[in-house]
């Protein structure tokens, strides 16, 4: 069975696309059959893995608003990729009153999916219809979080929202965990949130090893190219490998 997990923070600047580009990354490493879906108006995600959006004619938005098949580009570091560009600004307005619309983006993953091990969604930072129909198709929820104490703040509206997700339209919705991001040891206020994410969140779900802040992402993300390709011996390589592998075990 597809693990269909939905990278999801209504926060910005929180890694998720880094964070779903690096996973999907080791995933593959580990030999597993991956899909990234950019879900994300912005296209951060088709950017990192080296697309130029405003060259791409048929996206997500063809697949949600248009129900075409999902448009796929093949092998980019060892993964499959589903772009975005900013046509999916629109999408929502277009959706409005759209038949099943909840169900859009799982009927457009329905038939490749069985092509696929995992298919990672890198969800918008909004709690809006496309962060929605992102935690309708999938099977689990993955959430980074920034070490910050204002970051970790909306954390208790992003659990009502997949809590309400799972009880209207989504009863087997499982969180995956959560992946404390931006890290800096040496400072007190990411120790301290550190540690109110790891107690009040541990019930919820796993709390993955902090990842920590680092210009290196960001440099190679201007190269286009996961962490573990652009600089291998990064100590957050392993860490990003470890969360891979906890991954596999996902039900």
């Amino acid at each position: 069975m597809s693990r269909i997990i939905a990278v999801f923070n209504q926060a910005g600047g929180v890694a998720k696309t880094t964070l779903t580009q690096n996973l999907g990354y080791h995933l593959a490493q580990l030999g597993h059959r991956v899909l990234l879906i950019d879900i994300d108006p912005q296209a951060s995600l088709t950017i990192f893995m080296g697309l130029v959006p405003r060259e791409i004619h048929q996206t997500v938005h063809s697949a949600i608003v248009d129900e075409q098949p999902l448009p796929i580009h093949k092998a980019i570091h060892g993964m499959d990729l589903a772009p975005a560009n900013i046509s999916l600004s629109t999408a929502e307005m277009q959706l409005v009153s759209a038949y099943l619309r909840d169900f859009r983006l799982k009927e457009a993953i329905e038939p490749i999916e069985s092509g696929y091990d995992f298919i990672l969604i890198d969800c918008p930072p909004s709690l809006g219809l496309l962060s929605y129909l992102s935690l309708v198709a999938a099977t689990h929820v993955l959430v980074p979080l920034e070490t910050h104490f204002k970051a970790f703040e909306g954390t208790s509206e992003l659990l009502r929202t997949v809590a309400k997700v799972r009880s209207k339209v989504n009863r087997k919705l499982q969180i995956a965990g959560f992946v404390p991001t931006k890290y800096d040891s040496r400072n007190s206020q990411d120790t301290r949130t550190l540690t109110a994410i790891t107690e009040q969140l541990a019930s919820a779900g796993t709390v993955f090893a902090p990842i920590p802040r680092s210009t290196t992402f960001v440099d190679a993300s201007e190269e286009r190219m996961p962490l573990a390709v652009y600089e291998p011996k990064h100590s957050s390589v392993a860490i990003l490998k470890k969360i891979a592998i906890s991954l596999q075990s996902l039900k």
